[in-house]
């Protein structure tokens, strides 16, 4: 909490300023409001002095309207402030986010990351607007309060410690057994978001395999644990405004006894005693309104940490301090000898994988399920870096190279399409922002994609939900392939993007697409034979070796594994 604070507050020095200056003339008029009281008491009821008590009580009008006028603006400023602070968090947890790798994803998990750039940020701004006020108000009101206590009596002053004490005691107490309950909640939020972000997403799956009773179980089971960790800390401090209450009514009876019996023997006046009631209420006030900002400090806290948790992972994959020169390329990708395994698994999932692709080939990777296709070309792109050996494109190795430089090179679409909310035409330009509508058609016609876009409402203006879901699987496969078409590049990376089609428009595009790649390098992860037998090289994986590479007729030859997967998709006739 405290770096995040250090961090950020100092780009507000001037609004924190102004805070400071409002709220401190706020307390001291509110100081010098029982006092002016006190004087109208005693020189003016007493005396029968009506001149006194208009000239005075003016003064405390104006005093009165300066502490509102202060206070607005001391609240707006500190409004700012905590506002400003929650954008530039949001921010900053957004682009680190950005720059984390799968890796350091899968560790936090995207509802967990969710949690924390929304309601872990909004505690934090809470507790900022608050303390921006009552951590300035309350401990000037405070030691205020109690120097103008001690000056209107002394003697009477010392209930104050018995009262004090039992009131911060209180407090801590609240305090030490909130924390751990804070906790708890912000982990139980994310288990809420998460199970609701599955549900969302599979919601197909959970109607088909009638599991919605299932599922409304599963959401009921983790928005109840949050009900009771919730009601939990709302029970303890239901109990904080009783035991605030009790105090303050039994400290003014306490003063009012031990005061009558001073106004009784002469020793004090009615309205010293009046303004001494009033400075201990504003002293046990200022106690409560601390109380109310600690009350906040320990879930703020929790969400301060973990925010701080995002912004100090250390990112696994990153650019180099010396990049290489951004050169034009060719696009020659080669694999040396790579070896992969997952963060924390056991095996490694890839063995000294070694093959090239070159420009104006197209390579094609299969396999059997589990084999490590994605996994590899996941590594081409620097999605994970390789634990052994090196990808290079040009001789280059791609961890020496700018991440931005090494992804303009490439058109990747991922195994499963990804359409981004918006319309057609903001699809495909993701990959070509600048590209023009002619441009987009094109790319949508090498796509196979120019029909259904042109006769849906709209044509390229046609409305795009997010995720693509108001459009079919073969549908957005072919818009995703029009988005990386459309940017031109010098590698094209195909992680199974062609399975939701038929295979009549699979030949389509593959035939659109050997014109339009003549001169790039197309690398092509497919379980369907149809997709690569007629692809320049094959590089056959199994169980993260490669155990075949070559053409399709030379592989059907040399290769036991590439001939079983060919012979359980087309007859011997049809292989041939």
């Amino acid at each position: 909490m405290t770096r995040l604070v250090r961090g950020y507050l100092p780009r507000y020095r001037v609004a924190i300023l102004i805070v400071v200056v409002m709220v401190t003339v706020q307390a001291l008029a509110n100081l010098y409001l029982p006092s002016l009281n006190a004087d109208i008491i005693n020189e003016g009821v007493v005396k029968g002095d009506i001149d006194y008590i208009l000239r005075t009580g003016a003064v405390m009008l104006v005093v009165t309207l300066v502490s509102v006028v202060c206070m607005i603006i001391g609240v707006y400023f500190a409004s700012r402030t905590a506002m400003g602070v929650g954008r530039d968090l949001r921010g900053a947890i957004f682009r680190k986010v950005l720059a984390f790798s799968q890796t350091e994803t899968n560790v936090f998990g995207p509802a967990s990351l969710i949690t924390r750039n929304t309601n872990d940020v909004q505690q934090v701004q809470m507790l900022l607007v608050i303390s921006l006020t009552i951590m300035i108000l309350a401990p000037i009101t405070a030691v205020g309060g109690l120097v103008m206590a001690l000056r209107e009596d002394v003697p009477l002053s010392a209930t104050l410690l018995v009262i004090l004490p039992v009131m911060f005691g209180f407090v801590l107490i609240m305090i030490r057994r909130a924390m751990p309950l804070f906790r708890s909640m912000q982990v139980k939020i994310d288990r809420i978001n998460q199970v609701m972000r599955e549900t969302l997403s599979g919601i197909r799956v959970i109607r088909a395999f009638v599991r919605t009773r299932h599922e409304e179980e599963r959401f009921d089971a983790a928005n109840r644990d949050l009900y009771d960790t919730a009601l939990s800390v709302t029970r303890l401090f239901a109990l904080a405004m009783p035991v605030i209450m009790a105090i303050f009514n039994l400290s003014s009876v306490v003063i009012m006894w031990f005061g009558a019996m001073q106004v009784d023997n002469g020793s004090m006046q009615i309205g010293n005693l009046t303004a001494f009631l009033q400075y201990v209420m504003q002293i046990l006030m200022s106690v409560m309104m601390a109380m109310l900002m600690f009350v906040m400090v320990p879930r703020a806290a929790a969400s301060a940490e973990r925010i701080a948790a995002v912004l100090d992972t250390e990112i696994s994959v990153h650019d180099p301090v010396t990049p290489a020169t951004d050169a034009a390329r060719r696009g020659v990708v080669e694999f040396r000898d790579v070896d992969f395994g997952y963060p924390g698994a056991e095996d490694p999932v890839l063995h000294g994988v070694s093959f090239v692709a070159r420009p104006g080939q197209t390579t094609a990777i299969v396999g059997g399920t589990g084999s490590g296709k994605s996994t590899l070309v996941n590594l081409l792109p620097r999605f994970y870096d390789v634990t052994g050996g090196s990808v290079t494109i040009d001789g280059v190795d791609v961890r020496e190279m700018r991440q931005e430089d090494l992804w303009s090179l490439m058109g990747v679409i991922p195994q499963k399409a990804y359409l981004f909310s918006g319309t057609v035409a903001t699809n495909v330009r993701y990959g070509a922002h600048d590209a023009t509508d002619d441009e987009v058609w094109r790319a949508l016609r090498i796509a196979q994609a120019a029909e259904f876009v042109g006769e849906m409402e709209g044509g390229l203006d046609a409305h795009i939900a997010q995720g693509g879901t108001n459009v079919s699987g073969g549908q957005r496969q072919r818009l995703a392939i029009a988005r990386a078409v459309a940017r031109r590049p010098r590698i094209y990376v195909f992680d199974d993007s062609f399975s939701a089609l038929d295979f009549a428009t699979d030949a389509r595009l593959r035939a659109a697409l050997r014109d339009e790649t003549r001169d790039a390098t197309v690398i092509i992860v497919a379980q369907r034979v149809g997709t690569i037998m007629h692809a320049d090289r094959i590089v056959v994986l199994d169980a993260g070796r490669v155990v075949g590479e070559g053409t399709h007729h030379d592989l059907l030859e040399s290769c036991e594994t590439y001939r079983e997967i060919v012979l359980s998709q087309l007859t011997a006739e049809e292989a041939a």
